[in-house]
């Protein structure tokens, strides 16, 4: 083991594949993840271990590790001291915001949170959840609450759950009537690790690393030959980060032209250039976009 050695928490459960597909795809190679607390990194100043999204922050906190990954809510949940270093937009099931809301039956006549005066809500959550009706002067009780709580609506008033697209309130019959909170993955690390110049960097790092392989999911790289007298023509129709390169070809009468753009336009686009005289058009994936 190096004499310097960066403690890194990566959350077990629902977050762990989507963290560790996502190192993948920054660089980093780890393995052993499936049977073991302490996978290994192709870095031997990283040091890994895996433990549950909801306590990592106070880990972090505490000093215990030097960083780590974990929801928004947890740490205000958590109520922890940390240093957010930065916000990761990936989850579990899409790269959208998770979304802690209160919910009750469909066939309920609750229809606004002070419809559930002097009731019962269960939640995971249970620190924000009563800070929530606190700020909204409205009595309740806050249970914690173990797991399944959708089952749990049908017993309680309420339930307060983690949602990212709604579907597993709608198979269990639930509707959400407000939203408590909305979180992403955040980088965090403990403050006295960030003062520190070796674990300072080497957790900057990552982030850029990490962040360059998220906005990396959403763009592809795109080339094309064109005529000269078609360059300026082509050049109002293509979107470009900063300026797309333009290259000389053997031919002088084409350039080669390479851009970046947004997956979601690549279909739109590659009709209209080839219209417009843009030939040889192929697209490409990125593993890495750094800004």
């Amino acid at each position: 083991m190096p004499d310097k050695v960066l403690k890194l928490g990566i959350p077990k459960g629902s977050l762990q594949k989507a963290t560790f597909d996502l190192f993948e795809k920054a660089g980093f190679n780890v393995t052993g993840y499936e049977r073991s607390y302490f996978p290994r990194i192709d870095d031997d100043q990283i040091q890994i271990v895996l433990l549950r999204a909801q306590e990592m922050s106070r880990y972090v906190a505490d000093g215990v590790l030097d960083a780590g990954f974990t929801g928004y809510d947890w740490i205000k949940e958590n109520d922890s001291d940390v240093h957010e270093v930065c916000e990761l937009l990936y989850s579990k099931a899409t790269n959208q915001p998770a979304r802690w809301v209160l919910a009750v039956p469909n066939e309920s006549d609750i229809k606004k949170p002070q419809d559930l005066e002097g009731g019962i809500i269960a939640t995971e959550l249970v620190n924000a959840t009563k800070k929530y009706f606190q700020d909204k002067n409205i009595n309740v009780k806050v249970e914690f609450s173990w797991g399944a709580t959708e089952v749990k609506a049908r017993l309680v008033n309420g339930i307060v759950e983690l949602t990212e697209t709604g579907s597993s309130l709608k198979a269990n019959n639930l509707k959400i009537i407000d939203t408590i909170m909305t979180s992403t993955t955040r980088f965090i690390a403990n403050n006295n690790s960030w003062k520190d110049g070796f674990k300072r960097e080497k957790i900057e790092n990552i982030a850029i690393l990490l962040n360059a392989a998220i906005d990396a999911k959403t763009v592809v790289g795109m080339k094309m030959n064109v005529r000269s007298c078609d360059l300026e023509k082509i050049l109002k129709i293509i979107p470009s980060e900063k300026s797309p390169t333009i290259s000389t070809l053997a031919n002088e009468e084409f350039v080669a032209i390479e851009v970046l753009i947004e997956e979601s336009t690549e279909r739109r686009l590659i009709p209209e250039l080839k219209r417009a005289g843009a030939s040889g058009i192929f697209t490409y994936p990125l593993n890495k976009v750094i800004h």
